[in-house]
This record gives structure tokens, C-alpha cells and sequence, in this order.
């Protein structure tokens, strides 16, 4: 049975997936380089349990059951001795995830199963860093991780039918619609998700409508919750630009390939929401009420 789990990565992901599993009873460790980067993390998660508290959907001891399930490391190798699942959610980096990789497998149980939160990487390539193919997953989550269903469940080359199975099922536990997924670049989320983005900042490139116009016609005309624009930066436009890379490497198909636009906002610094600009301004507030002032008329 799973239940000790350890999530690398106290960022936007990993600290919401951290809380996920903490809030569900497991017991989990959250694995940073720094503890100012774990503070940060554990401070994110009581801000979020304290929402969920004013919904009226949580109460104060399951907040402190929730924080007192969670226990905080600097260093992976202690954190994994009694691990029966390690979540990476580390920056998307294939060289980065395939070190840490490298890292599960040396200090993890040999029965512990490896997933990563990767958004476009391979699975079976990270899977290939180490001894334990059959034991390596993908389980996508989607940002924010505590209210977001969606878990695309990704099964690399060698991910035995065990090590699949167990994770869908205890993806339930926590409350997420796991989806069946095979290892293309993108899978499914980002396969679709990202050249509609793309798309869409090529329609700004071009000229043919504005900001606020582009995102208001998908807004309206579509019925999605947020235009592509603003779904882009608060993704990070930096994020956006590492899928598309990945799945122009992947399919060598041009309808892949980053607008040039895109690439110069990085290139800027022009991240999103977490630099404070993107196609939006933030320098006020986090919500996209202000176009940046490169996109004004």
C-alpha cells in the first residue's frame, strides 16, 4: 500500500501537490534545496487551507492535521528511507529531472514507484535514468493542484500494468479523475492546450486583433474560463515556451514551433504573472485587468 510519499519540489506544483496528499491522511516529505524555498511552500499551503476554511469547506484541525502531516528536507536522501512514492515537481528541465532521477534511484526502496509531474518530458527517457523502468509514471497534475480533478496518468515504455494500476487507484483517494495516458510529447493537456496558445499569440503577432480581443472571443465565443493570453501567463510564458520545444524536438512538425514573439518575451524576461508582465500588467494586481503596456493601442 502507499503511504508515505515524498514531493521534490516546494514550488507552485509541488507544494500544491504536497498539500494534496497531506490533506488526504498521507504522510508526506517535501524536498527542497533550500528551507527558505520550503518556508515559502508551507506558507503557500496554509494560505490555501485557510481559504478553504473561509468556504466553510475545511475546519481549523484538519488544517493542523493537514500542516502536521507534512515534514520538510533539504536533502533527498534523507527524505526517502521509507518512501512508497516519490513525486518529482521540479522546473521542467529534462536535464535536471533526469539528475534528480538518478538521485530517486540510488536512495529509494526498491519497491518505491517514481512519478514525475512532468508536462511534456518523456517518460520513458526519465525512466531510462534509472534501474526501475517498470516503476516510473507520469501524473500530470493541473494548476492549482487542490482544486483541479484532472491527473493524466502517463504510462512510459516499460511502466508495468502494477505500477500503473496503483497509482489510478490511489489517484482517487485524493479526490482527482485520473486519465489513461500513452508517452507522446505533450500527452494530451499540452498537446492541444499549448498550439492553441501559440495560436493565439501568433494571432497577436500578426495584427489581427489585440489582447483583451483575442482572449474576450475565446472568453465568449467558447466558453473557457480565461482567455489563452492570460492562461499563458499564468502558466509562464517561460513553461509555455519549454512545451512547444519539447514537442517540436519530439515531432519535428512545424506546427510546433514556437511563435517568435513568445520567445523574445522570455528572452525579456517577460514571464507572466511571476515576473510581474506579460501580455498582462501585474504590477498592481494578479488579476489580467491591465494589458502590458508593449500591447496598448
Amino acid at each position: 500500500m502507499i503511504q508515505n510519499i515524498v514531493v521534490i519540489g516546494a514550488g507552485t506544483m509541488g507544494n500544491g501537490i504536497a498539500h494534496t496528499f497531506a490533506q488526504s491522511g498521507f504522510k508526506v516529505n517535501l524536498v527542497d534545496v533550500s528551507q527558505e524555498a520550503l518556508d515559502r511552500g508551507l506558507k503557500t499551503i496554509t494560505t490555501n487551507l485557510d481559504r478553504i476554511i473561509a468556504k466553510g469547506n475545511l475546519t481549523e484541525e484538519q488544517k493542523a492535521e493537514t500542516l502536521g502531516n507534512i515534514s520538510t528536507f533539504t536533502e533527498l536522501k534523507n527524505a526517502v528511507g521509507n518512501a512508497d512514492l516519490i513525486v518529482e515537481a521540479a522546473t521542467e528541465n529534462q536535464d535536471l529531472k533526469l539528475k534528480i532521477f538518478g538521485q530517486m534511484d540510488e536512495f529509494a526502496p526498491e519497491n518505491c514507484i517514481l512519478a514525475t509531474n512532468t508536462s511534456s518530458i518523456s517518460i520513458t527517457k526519465i525512466a531510462a535514468a534509472t534501474k526501475r523502468a517498470d516503476k516510473v509514471i507520469g501524473m500530470h497534475f493541473m494548476n492549482p493542484v487542490p482544486i483541479m480533478k484532472l491527473v493524466e496518468i502517463i504510462k512510459g515504455y516499460s511502466t508495468s500494468k502494477e505500477t500503473f494500476d496503483s497509482i489510478y487507484e490511489m489517484s482517487k483517494t485524493l479526490g482527482k479523475v485520473p486519465v489513461e495516458v500513452n508517452d507522446y510529447p505533450g500527452f494530451v493537456a499540452n498537446r492541444i492546450l499549448m498550439p492553441m496558445i501559440n495560436e493565439s499569440i501568433e494571432t497577436l503577432y500578426n495584427g489581427v486583433a489585440g489582447v483583451e480581443e483575442i482572449d474576450t472571443v475565446m472568453k465568449l465565443g467558447m466558453a473557457h474560463p480565461m482567455g489563452p493570453l492570460q492562461l499563458a501567463d499564468f502558466i509562464g510564458l517561460d513553461v509555455c515556451l519549454a512545451i512547444l520545444n519539447v514537442m517540436y524536438d519530439g515531432f519535428k512538425n512545424p506546427k510546433y514551433a514556437p511563435n517568435p514573439l513568445l520567445v523574445n518575451m522570455v528572452m525579456a524576461g517577460k514571464l507572466g504573472v511571476k515576473s510581474g508582465e506579460g501580455f498582462y500588467d501585474y504590477s498592481e494586481s494578479k488579476k489580467a485587468e491591465k494589458v502590458a503596456k508593449m500591447f496598448l493601442k
